[in-house]
């Protein structure tokens, strides 16, 4: 499995927490991002998915920064990891 792919899981961990979070804030970004794994998924090309993965990861540091329980750090820890430079 390449960096890509498990960043395009990391970024499917990422849709589900924020489903699970149900926070209206997050819902553009959920959306955009549930948008860009289907793109990625369906012509292999990552831009879109690391974009909005990145802005992912970024709320969710955010959030988790103000209720750090509702966030498990390996969610972050693996969009950080896999994150292609």
């Amino acid at each position: 499995m390449t960096n890509t792919e498990k960043f395009r899981n990391a970024c499917e961990d990422a849709v589900q927490t924020f489903t699970k979070l149900n926070n209206e804030n997050q819902k553009q970004i959920k959306s955009k991002l549930e948008y860009c794994i289907g793109s990625y998924d369906y012509d292999k090309n990552p831009v879109g998915l690391y974009q909005y993965g990145e802005l992912a990861m970024n709320e969710l540091k955010a959030f988790k920064a103000k209720y750090p329980r509702k966030v498990n750090k390996k969610i972050i820890t693996n969009l950080e990891k896999f994150m292609v430079k």
